[in-house]
C-alpha cells in the first residue's frame, strides 16, 4: 500500500489532513484496479521522500471513498490535486511524467 511518507485519507478525514494541513497536499485520487494509478505509484513515493517536511502526500482510494472524488468533480483517476491552505491549486488528470508534477509541486511548496 502507501510508503512510509504516505498518509492514507478517508471522506471522513479529509478536512482535518487536506484542508486544514499547515503544509501543501498532494492528493492522489486512485484505485487498486486502475492500472495507470499503479504506473505513477513510485513516482508519488518518490515524490513524498522528496519534498519530506514541505509537502504533505496523501492517497484517497476512490472506491472506499466517493464523497471526496464527487466534491471535486473527479470523473477519471488517476487524479493529482495539490492544496495549499484548503484551496485546489493544480490538478492532474492522467499518468504524466514525473516533471510535470514536480513543476506544480514546486509553485507551492517554499
Amino acid at each position: 500500500m502507501a510508503g512510509k511518507n504516505i498518509i492514507e485519507i478517508t471522506d471522513s478525514s479529509f478536512e482535518q489532513d487536506v484542508l486544514q494541513s499547515s503544509i501543501p497536499v498532494l492528493v492522489d485520487f486512485w484505485a487498486p484496479w486502475c492500472g495507470p494509478c499503479r504506473a505513477i505509484a513510485p513516482v508519488i513515493e518518490e515524490l513524498s521522500a522528496e519534498y519530506a517536511g514541505k509537502l504533505k502526500v496523501a492517497k484517497c482510494n476512490v472506491d472506499e471513498n466517493p464523497n471526496t472524488p464527487a466534491r471535486f468533480g473527479i470523473r477519471a483517476i488517476p487524479t493529482l490535486i495539490l492544496f495549499k491552505n484548503g484551496t485546489v491549486t493544480e490538478q492532474i488528470t492522467g499518468a504524466v511524467a514525473k516533471s510535470q508534477i514536480t513543476a506544480a509541486v514546486d509553485k507551492v511548496v517554499s
